[in-house]
């Protein structure tokens, strides 16, 4: 039968999984309590970071439909539950472990797809949403004006050109139609 105390754990945790945008795994052995206390600073409020027991996360993990994350639970273990944006939290942790390399990241999981510590450093690499979307909204507001450039042009090319056969006709004499010169002389 199961203590209390222990399912009342595995109910918070299945809850931290339900409710996150991404579970990031990493292995603290070695972190002091201070640098445990920074790391959580630097994550901010995107994320809460928690130190866990193996065997009830793994229960929790399960629970939550998350079966792909069963081999990392080993070795001590703690977890930021992302509630914001995965990728600055993905930052924030790879910032931390390049000054303390005692912090290992192990894995996660990201809207329900596992990912491996590799994959989080891919994650950590990308530009914030906010960048993402600036850029989408200059690149979308660049096509508009480009093509109202495009069209633009269209009409005045198309005078330079008949202006220029005009000038040419004129130079060659004119075969069958008069020079504009002439045109001008004829109406006076």
């Amino acid at each position: 039968m199961a203590r209390p105390d222990k399912a009342a754990a595995v109910a918070e945790l299945t809850d931290k999984f339900r409710t996150s945008n991404a579970a990031l795994l990493t292995e603290y052995r070695g972190l002091t309590v201070k640098q445990v206390k920074t790391l959580r600073r630097s994550l901010g409020d995107n994320a809460q970071y928690a130190v866990v027991k193996n065997t009830l996360t793994k229960i929790a993990a399960n629970e939550a439909g998350i079966s792909e994350l069963d081999d990392l639970f080993a070795g001590p273990t703690a977890v930021a539950f992302v509630t914001g944006d995965p990728v600055e939290s993905a930052k924030a942790l790879r910032d931390f472990a390049k000054e303390n390399p005692a912090l290992i990241i192990k894995g996660g999981v990201l809207d329900g797809k596992a990912l491996s510590a590799d994959e989080i450093k891919k994650l950590a690499d990308l530009e914030s949403r906010e960048v993402l979307l600036a850029k989408l909204a200059g690149a979308l507001k660049a096509k508009p004006s480009q093509a109202a450039a495009v069209f633009q042009a269209l009409p005045s090319k198309l005078v330079r050109t008949v202006d220029a056969l005009r000038e040419k006709k004129a130079e060659q004499g004119g075969a069958g139609t008069p020079a504009p010169a002439a045109e001008d002389a004829a109406a006076e």
